[in-house]
């Protein structure tokens, strides 16, 4: 037999003990993490976290304080113009040329871009089909949302290789988000990498496969999905026949988001199964229900 094959995944996004700060305002501080080739990462955190930040120093709009940062193993600063050949870009807000109109505007910008005239016209009219957006609208006739079709168009229209979205469902309606999704996990399989950032954590949950959450500048957990839904969190709800008091669980470790109200007890638990069963095997229960917590109650339970 002949030696296993072993693959070794690139990092197209490296960030290495990024800081950034405006003045003595301190917006990131020491972020560590890396985004590898054919991933889509979440990166999510409540506004001012530090995710608008990062990304704007990603793609050297800004210059870092101190750290690196690359892109497809280059620096992000020395190789900027270079880099932007192959990335897709669609912030959280959107400003145009207000008197253009939006297929002027899209061809204006595909024609910065090195490819066949043709193919980027077929694209352009292939994606606004798809988002349903009336091409011959001027910018400033259009809605908030139809102008972040116009961006999520333009970030597109070259079939990048990274693609890196700041907030990018604001303004859609929830038929045009689930498109806009179906289009991400299309031009993923295509093999583009998605830098996606959020604060809505069930689109984070539906699209990605790692996420890195930030708080106040600084990155307090990388990890798959899957492993934030399952390493041994569960959220509990107990129904007693008699009064339950909060005392009753003092000292019971991996308990947070206690609630108890009369005869009912809720609470999300991580740790191993057998020692919170063994503590309410004490109670006398009507009944038990375990599930499985959503991301949103994990996030805010690392924010606490």
């Amino acid at each position: 037999m002949g030696r296993p094959i072993i693959v070794f995944m690139k990092n197209v996004i490296e960030i290495k003990e990024l800081k950034k700060y405006f003045g003595k305002t301190r917006a990131v501080d020491g972020l560590t993490f890396e985004v590898k080739e054919g991933e889509i990462f979440g990166f999510i955190g409540p506004n001012g976290a530090g995710k608008s930040t990062t990304i704007r120093t990603l793609l050297s709009l800004i210059y870092a304080t101190s750290g690196t940062a690359t892109i497809f193993g280059k620096d992000v600063v020395e190789y900027g113009p270079e880099i932007k050949e192959e990335i897709g870009y669609l912030p959280s807000e959107v400003f145009y040329y207000d008197g253009m109109k939006a297929i002027d505007l899209l061809r204006y910008s595909a024609s910065f871009y090195k490819k066949p005239k043709e193919q980027m016209e077929k694209r352009i009219q292939e994606l606004a089909k798809l988002l349903d957006l009336d091409l011959k609208k001027k910018i400033d006739d259009l809605s908030y949302g139809n102008k972040k079709k116009v961006g999520i168009i333009q970030g597109l229209l070259h079939e990048p290789k990274l693609i890196i979205l700041d907030e990018p469902t604001g303004g859609l309606d929830p038929l045009i988000q689930q498109k806009f999704f179906n289009l991400l996990r299309e031009e993923n399989k295509r093999g583009a990498t998605i830098l996606f950032s959020s604060h809505i954590l069930s689109e984070v949950q539906k699209l990605c496969d790692r996420v890195a959450i930030i708080k106040e500048g600084k990155i307090i957990k990388v990890e798959k999905i899957a492993d934030l839904l399952e390493k041994n969190t569960k959220r509990f709800k107990l129904e007693t026949v008699d009064k339950t008091t909060k005392e009753y669980f003092d000292g019971i470790s991996g308990i947070s988001d206690l609630i108890v109200v009369d005869n009912t007890v809720n609470f999300l638990y991580r740790g191993h199964i057998n020692d919170i069963t063994g503590k309410i095997a004490g109670l006398n229960l009507l009944n038990l229900e375990v599930t499985e917590p959503d991301l949103e109650e994990i996030f805010l339970h690392y924010y606490k």
